[in-house]
């Protein structure tokens, strides 16, 4: 099995919808760090599991999306608590999406929102 990782950080803000959160409830940024991870049983005609380059470009696009942006005011979170579980899984789907996920069996993202806290979501089924 091969896997390629590529990460990205950017600062974004957010603040929780659910009760008693404490400071977790007023308007704060984090400085996030994402990472996608890839994994696939065999490598395509130029020794690649994917183009890197077509998996950055999907990740610049979706930073370019979130980066200095409330979370709660877009689109991907209304109705929900824009914790960084959610993030990771709105922000799997928006990979799936932009990728050509057919040779692969694995994506994986995980967001860090401090040097101490992430969250990830796992996809498996990727048609």
């Amino acid at each position: 099995m091969y896997e390629l990782m590529v990460r990205r950080d950017f600062i974004a803000q957010h603040f929780l919808t659910v009760p008693d959160c404490g400071p977790e409830n007023d308007l704060h940024s984090h400085h996030f760090e994402l990472e996608v991870r890839l994994e696939g049983p065999s490598l395509n005609e130029n020794g690649y599991l994917v183009d890197i380059t077509e998996v950055e470009s999907v990740m610049d696009a979706l930073v370019d999306q979130y980066r200095d942006a409330t979370l709660n005011d877009c689109d991907a979170f209304t109705g929900l608590n824009p914790s960084v579980e959610h993030f990771a899984r709105i922000v799997a789907g928006q990979v799936r999406e932009g990728l050509n996920t057919e040779p692969l069996e694995g994506l994986s993202v995980r967001i860090w929102e401090d040097n101490h806290a992430w969250a990830a979501c796992r996809l498996d089924d990727l048609s």
